[in-house]
């Protein structure tokens, strides 16, 4: 019988949706839209963050300036209520996705703990 993993990871995608933690985190991401300055502020710091990946995965230097505005945009939207709601959620739902990858993973490395 052969297995299509990408089936079950499918399912498994579709299933999240429904979890408690992934509605919570919906919930406070849309709380978080309606106040127009935190989201965009959010969206500022999301867009610093990629660009700042991408330097790094391309082995580029960051600048202190690039990683000082970086700090100065996170603590600003750190202060508003719905991102640190939106938070909140996010590590619930990080702690979900780090189990799975743990189960999901925990084949490749019993193969290679022998």
């Amino acid at each position: 019988m052969a297995v299509n993993v990408y089936d079950t990871a499918n399912k498994l995608e579709g299933e999240l949706r429904q979890i408690d933690e992934f509605v919570a985190l919906q919930a406070a991401y849309d709380a978080m839209k309606q106040n127009k300055t935190a989201y965009d502020m959010f969206k500022q710091f999301q867009k610093i963050n990629i660009e700042l990946q991408q330097k790094q995965m391309q082995g580029q230097e960051l600048a202190d300036a690039e990683i000082e505005k970086a700090h100065d945009l996170a603590g600003k939207v750190g202060e508003f209520k719905e991102v640190q709601a939106l938070m909140e959620k996010e590590k619930a739902m990080s702690q979900i996705m780090d189990d799975l990858n743990q189960i999901i993973t925990k084949p490749v490395q019993e193969l290679y703990a022998n």
